[in-house]
């Protein structure tokens, strides 16, 4: 919202305040001449503003506000502004063919917001990110990135103490073990993802919630194989594109595989199968693919890559209209879910603990979470209470103490 001209504002740097309205100027796409006759001044007065040497009334926030299309608390926000995200991005929107362009400048504009408010609030709590982030790898035409993927994505889980087997709770790994910023938004349905990274808030990545959890999660690690080749170049990723893709693509696409499916894990499980059934058959497609969480075409990708089942299976069964959710009903395979809130779970509780210290308030803790007051508190019940159950099965709510202290007393 962008409230009325008569809303309190907390004093602000008019320099900080000037650096906001260029840049959501910029973002926007209007001249200096056109955001003052908005405004109904002149365009040196306006000028001035952004130039930080003189400070902008109340009033006129919340006109620049309704140009740029910004909530007020967009541009007033403690702190430096951060890098926009935006700009790259949507040149590279410009040269899609998408689908509906309208909706992926929103989530554009949308990741930007994301990236802020969780700058905020590690800000208002004092509590940045970690970043753990794996070293650039620089691609080179006389190595093959498929199996350079391979190495990497090995490597990669070796860091992390992941071992060969199924990481199944994807987004929090990135998000805690790495320090990736991984947000769900409504995409374009052609459109995977969006990558971009900036220094003072490291690596965000926008995934499309529309899509399964399995596919998501592929595109989580697609993203997170640009960070690792292309760190410094913003991209968006569409599920499909014509002709052979770049290097880069071919990377982060091979790495995203090998990292969920990791050779020697799905080999062993392949040979066990074989060994014992003395036989792979589709349902034993269908329950590796399972047991992985991910789709039954890319398990059967995995398995070509490997030469464990000839190349072109999966064309075959595609072909024969072959049906993953009825295989899986057939064979009995519980359903596979995941969390798909639009921000990570540290940005949650973040804001949770911001609201619990008194330090936002439920408007702003609702702005935080996207979603209406009473909505939110319920959130922060969720975060600050866990069940029991007692002897007789009835379940028992229990308040979690998260400010108490685990450290011993100081003597």
């Amino acid at each position: 919202m962008t409230g009325s001209a008569t809303v309190p504002f907390e004093p602000m740097d008019p320099r900080i305040l000037g650096q906001r309205l260029a840049e959501a100027r910029r973002a926007r796409g209007l001249t200096q001449e056109q955001v003052a006759q908005h405004l109904g001044c002149s365009r040196p007065t306006y000028l001035a503003m952004e130039k930080g040497e003189r400070a902008a009334r109340a009033g006129e926030i919340v006109k620049l506000a309704a140009c740029f299309g910004r909530a007020v608390s967009d541009l007033v926000r403690p702190g430096e502004p951060m890098t926009e995200l935006r700009p790259h991005l949507r040149a590279v929107a410009q040269r899609m063919k998408a689908g509906d362009e309208q909706e992926l400048v929103a989530a554009i504009d949308e990741l930007q917001r994301f990236a802020e408010d969780y700058r905020e609030l590690e800000q208002i709590t004092g509590a940045p990110l970690r970043q753990s982030y794996p070293a650039e790898v620089r691609l080179s035409t006389r190595v093959d990135v498929v199996e350079m993927a391979e190495g990497v994505s090995l490597q990669e889980r070796r860091r992390l103490g992941l071992g060969d087997q199924p990481v199944i709770d994807l987004r929090r790994v990135l998000e805690w073990d790495v320090g990736l910023r991984v947000f769900f938004w409504p995409l374009p349905s052609a459109v995977a993802g969006m990558y971009a990274y900036s220094a003072d808030v490291g690596c965000c990545i926008l995934i499309n919630r529309k899509h399964p959890p399995q596919r998501r999660r592929v595109s989580m690690l697609h993203e997170y194989g640009h960070l690792i080749v292309d760190r410094y170049k913003p991209g968006i990723d569409t599920l499909s594109a014509p002709g052979r893709r770049p290097a880069n693509e071919r990377f982060a696409e091979a790495f995203a595989l090998a990292f969920l499916m990791p050779a020697g894990s799905v080999r062993q499980h392949f040979h066990d199968v074989v060994t014992t059934a003395g036989d792979f058959q589709v349902a034993d497609l269908c329950r590796l693919s399972h047991f992985y969480f991910v789709s039954v075409e890319a398990m059967a990708i995995r398995l070509e890559q490997l030469a464990l089942i000839p190349r072109g299976t999966w064309g075959a069964m595609k072909e024969s209209r072959f049906s993953p959710g009825r295989a899986a009903a057939l064979l009995e395979l519980p359903p596979q879910t995941e969390c798909d809130d639009p921000y990570p779970e540290r940005y949650k509780f973040l804001a949770v603990q911001a609201f619990e210290q008194e330090k936002i308030s439920q408007g702003r803790l609702a702005r935080f979470l996207r979603c209406d007051p009473v909505t939110a508190r319920e959130v922060v019940a969720r975060c600050l209470t866990s069940s029991l159950l007692d002897d007789d099965g009835q379940q028992h709510g229990i308040q979690l103490e998260f400010q108490r202290s685990l450290l011993p007393e100081v003597p």
